[in-house]
């Protein structure tokens, strides 16, 4: 039996850039949320609350940035090692 290779979508690398990508921001967003209900943060607050706190254009675009760095970073990583 011959082995074949598995054939790359021309668009696999965009892909697996969006879902790190989104991967990162998730990571912050739920590190933000975790820092919401810490002991002396969280006292009285709702999720609601904490979610409207956290959900805001500025730390999008500091997830984004952030995110599109990490990506860079480990990309850079994977690269030499």
């Amino acid at each position: 039996m011959t082995q074949e290779t598995p054939k790359t979508h021309r668009g696999t690398p965009v892909l697996r850039a969006v879902i790190e990508i989104a991967f990162i921001v998730f990571l912050f967003y739920s590190n933000l949320l975790m820092g919401e209900f810490t002991a002396g943060n969280g006292r009285g607050k709702s999720l609601a609350f904490a979610l409207n706190d956290i959900f805001t254009g500025v730390n999008f675009a500091i997830a984004i940035v952030s995110a599109c760095i990490g990506y860079l970073v480990f990309e850079h990583l994977r690269e030499k090692f």
